[in-house]
């Protein structure tokens, strides 16, 4: 990657929609404070630069963005901005995302190519034109709880629907208990996104998550 495209993140407000940890997380976010430290540049540890050599082998389209401590156990390190992924046959949007943790980016990747594209294909005969999340990065801690939310380090995200290039939309919120092969399908892509992320808790977990997929990065499996 040139340094044309890596660019330095100045500064991350509170995504309203982000969603939530383990638990529901629906509380309002607290406001992130200004950054206590950054680094220099973006990415310069050694696994740091392996993980966006290996994201930019996805065909993802992103920036690699300078590490960021807003305090309180509010951090995105080791993150890039995520606006296309690769597919068999090129790219598609990711939409609404803020900072997101290298490695998170990277189950993203895959999980878009070869879960949930392939499963669009499949189902309904045309490929993915966009996935809409609900967004990654948000200081906040999971609802009844002193515990960070996976979103307070940019190493979750929500999915809340996704738009094929035949003009259908699917949601969650209207999927998940909607026509069959809306059903079918949004099962198919949980399934899958439980073999690449460690936590994965979608509407039969809790109310907090009846629109919305909640994929967080980490070791373990934990898919409800």
């Amino acid at each position: 990657m040139n340094a044309r495209t890596r660019l330095v993140f100045a500064a991350v407000g509170t995504l309203a929609l982000a969603g939530c940890g383990i638990g529901s997380d629906r509380g309002a976010p607290r406001p992130a404070q200004g950054p206590r430290s950054a680094s220099s540049g973006p990415a310069t540890s050694p696994l740091g630069q392996q993980c966006l050599a290996t994201l930019g082998r996805t065909n993802a389209r992103f920036a690699a963005l300078a590490d960021r401590d807003y305090g309180e156990g509010c951090t995105a390190f080791n993150s890039v901005q995520l606006d296309r992924v690769g597919s068999d046959a090129g790219q598609f949007s990711v939409t609404n995302l803020g900072p997101l943790t290298c490695p998170a980016a990277n189950s993203l990747a895959g999980w878009a190519r070869y879960g949930v594209d392939r499963a669009a294909r499949q189902l309904f005969g045309s490929p993915i034109a966009r996935i809409e999340t609900m967004g990654s990065y948000s200081c906040r801690n999971v609802a009844g709880s002193t515990r960070r939310s996976a979103h307070a380090r940019a190493e979750a995200v929500d999915i809340g629907g996704f738009v094929l290039e035949n003009g259908r939309r699917i949601t969650v919120t209207g999927g998940w208990s909607g026509a069959a092969d809306e059903r079918e399908f949004l099962r198919i892509v949980f399934r899958s996104a439980c073999k690449r992320f460690g936590t994965v808790l979608g509407p039969d977990y809790n109310k907090a998550h009846e629109d919305h997929l909640h994929l967080e990065a980490g070791a373990g499996t934990y898919c409800r």
